[in-house]
């Protein structure tokens, strides 16, 4: 039988204006704010220790201006370090083509970078701790290095020499990366670390705002930096805000920004250590609480119990708190004003009942299945694709018990997985085609599942859910070529066939239902189109 594969897809958990604002910047003023890391190799060499004026209002305009935020500077950091590992990566490449000239011309300019994001670091740091300054002298000691020895090698053609150099400059190369990233990476702590104190020293609400959007703002450069960011006290200063009546207006916020943290392990295990769950589990848990603040509680939820993780499966207290948080997520479903609620409390959902087969028990108990059904036929929170896929992730773990197969049938609950095998995407979104494959997939195994139950298997058959199967597995198109939707439609059809034989033709039997599972798989996975 094809299974649910064990994941439940959401997209990104920003807020709803953030997921709807796209970003328009002037291009010209796009192609300035580029251009100043983008320097004339030769300009840079001359220039880099040089004056330009001895007028000092002149001269100061030639330097990163002092007053810039934190945001500033971490993006500034961000941007010189991106830079600077792209050179890096190409003179690797290049050294292994033995193409010298190239790799000089890059060490030329990856110095040039690295002088200058110290020059700048230090610029807006004033007093760097002596940590840092150790890795800056040794990264600009390197860095010269690296120049100096790719000079000698555009100047020889021995082959003996240049090979010989080749080794060193690898040696060297390798050096500089790794005294780069320690060097980068205390930069940053120590810039986050001025965030995290501002937002637990800070009785000013803009402040404090400002500083947890700044690690918003960060948390979408990549896990690392998140790493970084949940090391420095992020989670345990973000969770204080989240506890205080008094600031209860940003904790949706700082919520938005815990949910973007612990898409990492060092996050989670903040998060364990300063009783997170617990906190999560109170505001789910208090209706009084504004529905925007409970929706980002349960995006914190989604993110902490998210499948692909396997670090999340030693969340000891998440047990302890499991059914005051699943109660409330459902409550959450059931009076979801916007499908942007209805999508973050079901995914937590979704993603629940694979951390803990008890949520499936618990979930049956709270009518969890009259309540989806239900939000599957209101278009206001049942709105695309994804919402689907959580719903039916849902639907396809619940149908492992015995009971649930009675109040699917109560619930006219066939004819629902029934339209989603009908699910397509009005786009052509690469997102957008993957999520109608899996809710394709995910109905196609619940059905299967609940047709243990003769009644269940009678009432899709009734409702010609069949036909549907066959035509997804002879019709690469209508499954948009995806190999999981096939197997679980295969595996779904064997089921019925075996409960109403005779609702199958004899052509369809011979090809889908008698052989072996893989020689059918194969039979329609070299199909062009639909001959039925």
């Amino acid at each position: 039988m094809a299974s649910t594969q064990g994941t439940s897809h959401i997209p990104s958990l920003a807020s709803p204006t953030q997921r709807m604002h796209l970003i328009r910047v002037d291009s010209v003023h796009r192609w300035m704010e580029d251009l100043r890391y983008m320097t004339e190799v030769e300009c840079m060499c001359i220039l880099q220790s040089k004056p330009i004026s001895v007028d000092e209002d002149a001269q100061s305009e030639l330097i990163i201006n002092p007053e810039h935020t934190v945001r500033d500077n971490l993006q500034t950091l961000l941007k010189r370090a991106f830079i600077i590992s792209t050179e890096l990566t190409k003179m690797f490449q290049k050294l292994e083509k033995n193409r010298w000239q190239r790799v000089h011309s890059t060490a030329v300019r990856a110095n040039c970078h690295v002088r200058s994001l110290v020059n700048e670091y230090n610029s807006f740091t004033r007093n760097s701790p002596a940590e840092i300054q150790k890795y800056e002298k040794a990264l600009l000691e390197k860095c010269m290095e690296l120049t100096i020895i790719t000079e000698r090698c555009i100047h020889t053609e021995d082959e003996y020499f240049l090979m010989s150099m080749k080794d060193s400059i690898h040696e060297i190369l390798t050096s500089v990366g790794e005294s780069f990233s320690h060097m980068i990476d205390m930069a940053l702590a120590n810039e986050i670390q001025v965030l995290v104190r501002q937002i637990e020293l800070s009785d000013n609400m803009y402040t404090i705002g400002t500083a947890i959007s700044s690690l918003l703002s960060l948390t979408q450069e990549g896990a690392r930096l998140c790493t970084i960011i949940a090391k420095e006290g992020a989670v345990v200063a973000l969770f204080k805000i989240c506890r205080q009546d008094c600031f209860s207006c940003l904790c949706a916020h700082a919520l938005r920004t815990l949910a973007s943290i612990c898409c990492v392990e060092e996050g989670i295990s903040q998060l364990e250590k300063v009783d997170g769950i617990l906190c999560l589990a109170d505001i789910l848990t208090d209706e009084t609480n504004p529905e925007e603040m409970r929706a980002e509680a349960a995006a914190v939820v989604a993110q902490i119990t998210s499948p692909h993780y396997t670090f999340t499966q030693h969340l000891g207290s998440f047990l302890e708190n499991m059914e005051d948080i699943v109660t409330a997520l459902i409550k959450l479903c059931q009076h979801a004003s916007s499908g942007e609620v209805f999508l973050l409390a079901s995914a937590a959902l979704a993603n629940i009942t694979f951390f803990d087969t008890m949520a499936c028990e618990i979930l049956l108990q709270l009518s969890a299945v009259r309540i989806l059904f239900e939000a599957c036929r209101d278009r206001k929170r049942v709105d695309t694709p994804y919402s689907k896929d959580q719903v039916v992730t849902v639907f396809a773990n619940m149908s492992v018990l015995d009971h649930c197969a009675s109040e699917v049938i109560q619930e006219s609950g066939i004819e629902c997985l029934l339209e989603m095998l009908f699910e397509k995407p009005s786009t052509s979104n690469p997102a957008e085609v993957a999520a109608c494959e899996r809710v394709q997939q995910k109905a196609a195994v619940t059905l299967a599942r609940l047709s243990r139950d003769p009644v269940v298997a009678h009432t899709a058959t009734k409702l010609n859910c069949i036909p549907r199967l066959i035509e997804l597995c002879r019709s690469p198109a209508e499954r948009s070529n995806s190999d999981s939707v096939l197997v679980a439609c295969l595996a779904a059809l064997r089921r019925l066939a075996a409960g109403c034989p005779e609702s199958i033709d004899d052509s369809d039997f011979q090809q889908l239902i008698k052989p072996r599972l893989v020689d059918s798989f194969l039979l329609c996975s070299n199909m062009e189109e639909s001959f039925v």
